[in-house]
């Protein structure tokens, strides 16, 4: 372990000897099961499925609930408790009318005053800060965290892995309509999210001590309210001894869930191994990158996205090609590759969630089409 304030080029690590494992949060809107609008629905929900306090809660809006996953370590283990949370929560969801919906955005707008969490005024305090900003909190994204690392080896990781965000961001793309309207891009969701400034791209760390300092920026500019407001794209995380990565949007395909945690798990022991063989980091422009994060999101899966080191356009599925053959020694190790690879191809047979939306759309031109797809596929457990 590095000391803080050190250089991040070189550390050892506890994992030389225990697997990397893995948890997931799944945020999800509760809508109408008759006309898929979000309802404020969350607490009768949560309590119908009490029982699994430590897994079930509630979000920032009284429209949406999240699940969080037991420490997994297997991709086995992990779909297994992912599909039986989501299960608990759809049947608690029919219980009281509604319709459990894996979709990063309501796809129309939502109608009234925004409900917030009753009995969180940090969120009041939040919407009274930041305006507007906050008509974006009604929206779900993915959270994977892979540990076990201490501080110094997630900051030194996170370095390593920042430069594939976009790719991931793109293979989950799943919200390209928001507010009643064909936003033009595979990902809105990450382009909204990115108007918080919190939020986006994490820098490029030269220590722990400057991952400190950033942070401690953040709250002292106003930025953030606290630690949960750093809302990049990837940070380690304030609560947990692990790497989280926030980037993907909410699919509700379980197989692409699984795909995006162990190809975080993956990069991450790639990067602990490259760090472990005192590799250098590949030299990595920031502005090439946000550039690249926008192609992933505008793009997705379908059209092109630009090689991160180079800025090179390059198809997006050439990119999620080259992803899985960089960490497919890890892959194979932890028995995770022949999944990957599958899950992977049928993505690009089949399109990404954004590609599957808009042509559910495109049948009648008519967005309830888009709802009741992503709440069928939701609850194809």
């Amino acid at each position: 372990m590095i000391e803080p304030g050190t250089s991040t080029t070189s550390t050892s690590t506890t994992t030389d000897t225990a697997p990397l494992t893995v948890g997931v949060e799944e945020e999800f809107l509760l809508v109408d099961a008759r006309t898929f609008r979000v309802v404020p629905a969350a607490p009768i929900v949560l309590a119908t499925a009490a029982g699994l306090p430590h897994q079930l809660h509630p979000e920032g809006t009284r429209y949406q609930v999240e699940i969080s996953t037991p420490v997994a370590h297997s991709a086995v283990t992990l779909r297994a408790e992912l599909a039986a949370l989501r299960r608990t929560l759809a049947r608690a969801a029919r219980a009281h009318g509604c319709r459990l919906l894996a979709a990063p955005s309501p796809v129309v707008a939502v109608e009234g005053p925004l409900h917030l969490t009753d009995d969180e005024p940090r969120q009041r305090e939040q919407h009274r800060r930041f305006g507007a900003l906050t008509d974006t909190l009604v929206s779900c994204g993915r959270h994977i965290h892979i540990g076990t690392l201490d501080v110094d080896t997630a900051v030194a990781v996170s370095n390593r892995v920042r430069p594939w965000l976009p790719t991931l961001i793109a293979l989950a793309a799943n919200s390209p309509f928001w507010g009643g309207r064909d936003t033009g891009h595979a990902s809105w969701r990450a382009m909204a999210w990115s108007g918080w400034p919190s939020a986006g791209l994490p820098p490029h760390f030269t220590s722990t001590a400057h991952f400190r300092r950033s942070v401690q920026t953040l709250l002292g500019s106003g930025a953030a309210l606290d630690t949960k407001m750093v809302y990049w794209d990837l940070r380690p995380s304030g609560n947990w001894p692990t790497l989280e990565i926030r980037a993907p949007d909410m699919s509700p395909d379980i197989d692409t869930a699984i795909l995006q945690a162990e190809l975080a798990r993956a990069l991450v022991a790639t990067a602990l191994r490259e760090i472990a063989e005192h590799r250098p980091e590949p030299a990595l422009r920031d502005d090439v990158l946000r550039l690249a994060r926008w192609r992933g999101a505008h793009d997705g899966l379908e059209g092109f996205g630009l090689d991160p080191y180079t800025g090179a356009e390059l198809p997006a599925a050439d990119l999620a090609e080259a992803l899985l053959d960089l960490v497919a020694p890890e892959l194979a190790a932890a028995g995770d590759l022949d999944h990957a690879a599958k899950t992977l191809a049928r993505l690009l047979r089949e399109g990404s969630g954004a590609h599957r939306q808009r042509a559910a759309f495109a049948r009648r031109q008519d967005l309830m089409d888009v709802l009741r797809h992503l709440a069928d596929e939701t609850e194809d457990f």
